[in-house]
């Protein structure tokens, strides 16, 4: 008997990996995708609040953070659609003297949202390699808890941690040409309903980023830990997952699919990973293992450390174990 032809809505960033999927070039077996493009700000706020898709693109540390708290209405996919070295994208005032991570204690610090994935890689790679703790910065906030992941999960700053919500009539990047911050943990300008920033800071001689060799600490960071740090995993609404067990590792072949895609082409692919750093000259063989594989086997210290970052920075009462998060069909792939 064939499977049941489902019709389920899908949001995707834009994102080279995921394109395949936007385009309806690629279907799960006995689905059919409805697919919207969305900014993942914008995405998540939506997913969280209002469960807006079927299937979507979801932020690593909202969904612990939602876990913990005894949401289930989520079940993930150990399917990564962004990841980065998110630390080196912090940009400081070039007139406040902060040339190393260290020089970040006491300073005044903008965060688009302080429980975001990103920020949250930022501030455990922070104090792990480098020493400075969350309490150690007075952080700025741009989003308000009615436009923010936060806002859907319950948010409150952990005790210790100076937060600060940035008034509306103003956000990070005004604040940061106008002095009023001295340094930044990631700028978001691409226009959608959460985010505020807009001003290109790209050719702002006032800011600058804090690693002015990017690649180089990237290469460093990578060659010590083997981590490479993921921002997004793919959900589905638990409820249907629940009636249609078989939904979880269709979806997920599907995107394992559209991923090889786009990957084909071995030089395009070892030429990506040279240009973010993790490796470096000029490479003539495949990669033995690829940087950014999905599934659990490939991933898990990955999980489990932005886990346990997420409780030691205070937003979770207890430690999220991967098995809570993840279908059960997919952790031992």
């Amino acid at each position: 008997m064939s499977e049941p032809k489902l019709t389920l809505s899908l949001a995707l960033s834009d994102n080279e990996r995921t394109r395949p999927l936007a385009q309806g070039r690629y279907q799960p077996q006995g689905v059919k995708l409805i697919p919207t493009v969305v900014h993942p700000s914008e995405m998540f706020w939506r997913q969280l609040k209002y469960q807006d898709f079927d299937i979507s693109e979801m932020s690593l540390s909202s969904l612990i953070i939602a876990t913990a708290k005894g949401d289930k209405t989520w079940v993930a996919l150990p399917i990564y659609t962004s990841r980065s070295f998110f630390h080196t994208n912090i940009l400081v005032r070039a007139d406040r003297d902060i040339t190393e991570p260290k020089d970040l204690r006491g300073k005044r610090v903008g965060v688009p949202e302080y429980q975001q994935t990103a920020a949250l890689w930022t501030r455990g790679i922070l104090e792990h390699e480098f020493g400075v703790a969350a309490r150690d910065i007075e952080w700025f906030m741009e989003r308000g808890p009615e436009m923010s992941h936060g806002g859907a999960t319950g948010f409150r700053p952990p005790e210790g941690v100076r937060l600060n919500h940035i008034p509306s009539i103003t956000n990070i990047g005004e604040m940061l040409v106008n002095g009023e911050l001295d340094a930044t943990v990631l700028y978001l300008t691409t226009p959608n309903l959460v985010d505020r920033s807009r001003i290109d800071l790209s050719h702002n001689t006032a800011v600058q980023p804090l690693f002015k060799d990017k690649r180089s600490e990237t290469q460093r960071y990578y060659a010590k830990t083997g981590i490479y740090p993921i921002n997004h995993t793919v959900v589905i609404r638990r409820e249907l997952y629940e009636r249609h067990p078989w939904l979880a590792l269709n979806v997920y072949h599907a995107f394992v699919a559209a991923k090889e895609d786009v990957e084909r082409e071995t030089e395009a692919t070892i030429a990506s990973y040279v240009d973010t750093g993790i490796l470096s000259g000029a490479v003539e063989v495949g990669l033995k293992e690829d940087p950014k594989a999905y599934g659990m086997k490939a991933s898990r210290k990955v999980i489990e450390t932005i886990a346990r970052y997420v409780h030691e920075q205070g937003l979770t009462d207890r430690l999220v174990a991967p098995e809570e998060i993840f279908a059960p069909s997919t952790l031992e792939i």
